[in-house]
């Protein structure tokens, strides 16, 4: 008994040593992260390699680190073998009803060792034995039902290097070529107009704890459901900003369907690919009209998402929240979406480590990206209020 509380011991200082390289390697992670935007932000080539020599270093750190981290894993692993061989060969308990003492008396050490070690040491004794833990079946989580839109598929989108920098636009100038006789000297053409939209990105990032003991006890893949999750709300993240964006659109209000056709028919230009992207109510509200001759105004149409388009152009729906600003709100964005904001995506990624401080793991994410309106004349928010005395044929 005392030769496995001695390796037990000589377990418990490996463990917690390993527990000192892994918070070592979460302040290396962090400084990785740091430099690599300093890097980006940096303004001259005198900063950049002063950093690089600091990543440079980190990165052998980093190796060091590493080794050690391996060595101590292969220590405790051959010691853990040796308790287990120990722990294999002791002496069972007496048969017949007769009560081993000597047994008792371990199983009690052994007990008090993990009260002592809060939970750390469980060497010894089965949860069976102690009681220390009563575990609960945990069944398949049953996912809600979700329609998500993604946003990004229906703006422009362009992948950057950097933490700012500028975006030229070209807008058309309108202009035509003129006629011009056999030898004559070309005419200068119209300039066209180049506007340089400024973006700035902005970092997203956030974790979630997942105990070591639910991902043991379940039946099911809880840290893939967890990374689902992350991957979810980095959508709900991105599609709030794109919405955001889209409602500082020129504000337009609209008088029945009269008023919602003239936006499609003459307020936009024709060079752009207008999309009409409604909150719920307004949604519900188109869908229930029909004109004159008893015909549904939103026609059927299986080639777009959302399966529904309005005087020929796909529409796409939001919650009345994300698009609007409250339940029940009437409104949309009218143009072309892909034209009027660009999403300036920089990274995106998910990381997953353990902390042995809370005995489970973390499931990270984050993402960089900056949304910014950079064609204003590509569509309108619209606010639509209802005009049942003038429905339009169609």
């Amino acid at each position: 008994m005392l030769k496995q509380i001695m390796l037990q011991k000589k377990i418990e200082q490996r463990k917690n040593s390993l527990n000192e390289l892994l918070k070592k390697a979460e302040g290396f992670a962090t400084r990785s992260s740091e430099l690599e935007t300093a890097i980006d932000e940096a303004k001259t080539d005198e900063e950049v390699a002063t950093l690089e020599e600091e990543v440079t270093k980190l990165e052998n750190d980093k190796q060091e680190l590493e080794n050690e981290k391996s060595q101590l894993e292969s220590e405790i692993a051959d010691l853990e073998k040796e308790l287990d061989d120990l722990n294999r060969n002791a002496p069972k308990p007496n048969q017949g009803g007769k009560r081993n003492m000597g047994n008792d008396v371990e199983i009690r050490e052994a007990i008090n060792e993990y009260v002592r070690t809060k939970g750390q040491a469980r060497a010894g004794f089965t949860t069976v034995d102690g009681g220390a833990l009563i575990p609960e079946e945990l069944l398949s989580p049953q996912k809600v039902l979700e329609d998500v839109v993604d946003l990004s598929t229906l703006v422009n989108v362009k992948a950057v290097n950097s933490g700012s920098g500028k975006y030229p636009v070209i807008k058309k100038s309108g202009s035509k070529m003129v006629s011009v006789a056999e030898l004559e000297k070309n005419p200068e053409l119209a300039k066209p107009t180049i506007t340089e939209v400024p973006y700035d990105i902005e970092t997203y990032r956030g974790y979630i704890p997942v105990s070591q003991e639910v991902i043991d006890d379940a039946d099911y893949d809880v840290t893939g459901l967890i990374a689902e999750e992350i991957a979810d709300q980095e959508l709900n993240t991105r599609n709030a900003a794109i919405a955001a964006v889209l409602k500082t659109a020129p504000a337009k209000t609209v008088t029945g369907l009269d008023g919602l056709k003239a936006v499609f028919n003459k307020d936009i230009k024709k060079v752009y690919n207008v999309k009409a992207i409604i909150s719920a109510s307004l949604y519900n509200e188109l869908d229930t009209l029909k004109d004159n001759n008893g015909r549904y105004l939103l026609q059927d149409d299986i080639t777009v998402d959302s399966g529904k388009r309005l005087f020929g152009k796909e529409v796409v729906v939001l919650d009345d929240t994300m698009i609007g600003a409250v339940e029940g709100d009437l409104v949309g964005f009218v143009g072309d979406p892909k034209a009027f904001c660009t999403l300036f995506d920089r990274k995106r990624a998910s990381v997953k480590w353990v902390d042995n401080d809370i005995y489970g793991q973390l499931l990270a994410g984050f993402v960089r990206f900056d949304v910014v309106a950079t064609d204003t004349e590509a569509g309108y928010y619209v606010t639509f209020t209802p005009d049942t005395q003038n429905v339009p044929e169609v």
